[in-house]
């Protein structure tokens, strides 16, 4: 059962694309959209529908990749299991095709709100990069690490330019109005700049700010797009249970009550607790009620097994609590989406045999263009298949709707976006909960760091932005060989940008350079412009080097493919029965499109 859920769920983030749709696209009654968008500007092309009326937030947009990659860390391996993973990874990426352009257009953007504000926003965008970066540090490092560093520049942005975006983007008042303002945005992408990167500055971070800003005043009964403190809570906790506190001990203690309070109210164990339908569903408000159950149930279900990994007991007004009892309850609230409830209704579209027939969404309502060509104007899309009392003639597949009412009542009308409206902040925490529930596993610990390696700790704020510079700095001061890396041009392509970087090594010496060779460990795949001999490089024809007295430079600038984002290069200089190694560290990697060839350019100094 559940293993259909969690396929169909990831399915329906596919018909929410828009931009090119790749040769692989699974939704086939989807075509190319919005290809104009930010033409006038910054490149804007790609990213999701936010729901059904085929326009794009940026607000619930990153908070979509942001829960779509918690669900992915925690539970990538049951995800796995299911062949899921790949699909899962595939609809995070899609995001940051928009979230993440080449770094002229993000630092536009950036330059932009720069004369406005945006924190909230910034911050939870920040978060996104955050998540993702960790989702894909082991399958694509250099990418996961260009996530990071970008994560870092808007957080940085997010807390230096403080203010709601809304208060500047004041459209986005009448869709999705920042109600809680954005001190839980910064400490939302604060805890997940701790967790990616392992970067003491942020958890100290999460210490200073969190009675300041909210992180352990809030006791909530609500989790969202909007609102993130309890989300916020429950990572602190995690952080405490994995003994990471330390001299914040105090302060994430108060976190980690507020954390609980949270929990508590969703079983009904609490001081106040949620409201729910006579049917047992969580209920919050009329208008799309199902994203709060949802994002409530993932954090039940991660926060279980924090629990059950510390060998810990949810503490209640009403008694301490099992965490088992957190996941029966995450696992009724699916049960009720998915079926079991009043109704016999099942709020997953295509899901079951009972499910709704007339989503409010423009593409699964319109003919697709592949059956009929014919031009469909905007009013007569409205006034001819709007109105319609008939099921949708596309089924949005996986797409879970707003849900029923405070009584279990539900109406299956297009004109009734309450209820019929689906959401990409619907699914994406549901990713993560259905691939728990089918695991079968009761043996988690979410606590170890098993998906992927943890970066080396550090204390200090890493720089935003940092720049291009030219460097000389040998090995040893009296190392006769120097080497020099720069910055040679920058261009732009079909929305990306790219840097060539050259190294320049130095013969400092009154003797002769005979021969050089370079070893390049934990490389992956080829690497063209040096000559492979055993296990090392050398340059195909290295010419004598000048004689006593005179200074040489060897110039050259390398290809590599699909590298891990750090490696050690050793140089060797053989020198008249002399053997100097040099130590060299990667710097920097981007990736580059060529005759369908995946390329990218590196420099290295010492």
């Amino acid at each position: 059962m559940t293993k259909q859920a969690l396929s169909k769920s990831i399915l329906f983030f596919e018909a929410q694309r828009s931009g090119y749709l790749p040769h692989n696209q699974r939704v086939t009654w989807r075509a190319n959209s919005g290809l104009n968008d930010g033409k006038s500007a910054v490149d804007l092309v790609g990213g999701y529908y936010d729901a059904g009326d085929n326009v794009k937030f940026g607000l619930p947009m990153a908070f979509t990749i942001t829960m779509m990659s918690w669900s992915i860390i925690e539970y990538g391996k049951p995800m796995a299991a299911k062949g899921e993973l790949g699909h899962a990874m595939e609809a995070v990426k899609w995001v940051l095709t928009i979230l993440s352009k080449p770094t002229r257009n993000l630092m536009s953007f950036t330059e932009r709100l720069t004369r406005a504000t945006g924190s909230d926003l910034a911050g939870e965008t920040a978060a996104a990069m955050a998540a993702a970066s960790i989702v894909f540090r082991r399958s694509n490092p250099a990418y996961s690490s260009e996530l990071l560093h970008h994560a870092y520049q808007l957080f940085d942005f997010a807390d230096k330019y403080r203010g709601k975006y809304d208060s500047s983007i004041t459209v986005a008042q009448k869709y999705y109005r920042s109600v809680s303002g954005y001190n839980d945005e910064l400490l939302w992408a604060a805890a997940w700049l701790y967790q990616a990167s392992n970067n003491q500055y942020y958890l100290n971070y999460l210490g200073k700010n969190g009675d300041s800003m909210g992180g352990t005043g809030w006791a909530m009964t609500e989790f969202g797009w909007d609102v993130k403190y309890a989300g916020v809570q429950t990572l602190v906790a995690k952080f405490l249970m994995q003994g990471k506190a330390g001299m914040h001990a105090p302060v994430f203690e108060r976190y980690h009550q507020k954390a609980e309070h949270f929990m508590c109210s969703l079983i009904g164990k609490g001081t106040r607790n949620v409201q729910k339908t006579p049917g047992g569903l969580m209920f919050r408000q009329r208008w799309n009620n199902m994203q709060f159950v949802t994002s409530a149930s993932f954090l039940a279900t991660v926060y279980s097994d924090y629990l059950a990994s510390s060998r810990g007991t949810l503490r209640c007004a009403a008694g301490n609590v099992a965490p088992t009892q957190l996941l029966s309850f995450a696992k009724s609230q699916v049960d009720y989406l998915l079926g079991d409830n009043p109704r016999g209704t099942s709020y997953m579209v295509g899901y079951g045999n009972n499910f709704p027939r007339q989503v409010h969404h423009r593409g699964s309502s319109i003919v697709s263009i592949k059956v009929d060509s014919k031009f469909i104007a905007c009013r007569q899309g409205y006034a001819a298949w709007y109105t319609r009392k008939a099921s949708d003639p596309n089924v949005l597949t996986g797409a879970v709707v707003g849900g029923p009412d405070a009584y279990d009542n539900f109406a299956d009308e297009r004109d009734n976006y309450e209820q019929t409206e689906p959401a990409t902040y619907n699914n994406a925490p549901l990713l993560g909960i259905l691939a728990r529930l089918g695991s079968g596993h009761s043996g988690y610990n979410q606590l170890l760091p098993e998906a992927v390696p943890v970066p080396k700790p550090v204390a200090a704020k890493p720089k935003a932005e940092p720049k291009a510079k030219s460097t000389s700095n040998p090995a040893t001061t009296s190392s006769p060989i120097s080497i020099q890396q720069k910055m040679t041009t920058s261009w732009n392509d079909k929305g990306r940008t790219y840097y060539r970087y050259s190294t320049v090594m130095t013969n400092k010496s009154s003797k002769t350079l005979k021969d050089l060779k370079l070893s390049i460990s934990r490389l992956y795949g080829p690497i063209w412009g040096l000559t492979k001999s055993g296990n090392s490089y050398g340059f195909p024809t290295i010419s004598t080097l000048y004689l006593q007295g005179r200074v040489s430079s060897l110039y050259t600038s390398m290809l590599l493919r699909r590298l891990m984002s750090q490696f050690q290069v050793t140089t060797w200089l053989n020198n008249r029965r002399k053997l100097l190694q040099l130590g060299v560290r990667f710097v920097q990697l981007y990736r580059m499109q060529s005759r369908g060839k995946e390329k990218g350019y590196f420099s290295f100094s010492c």
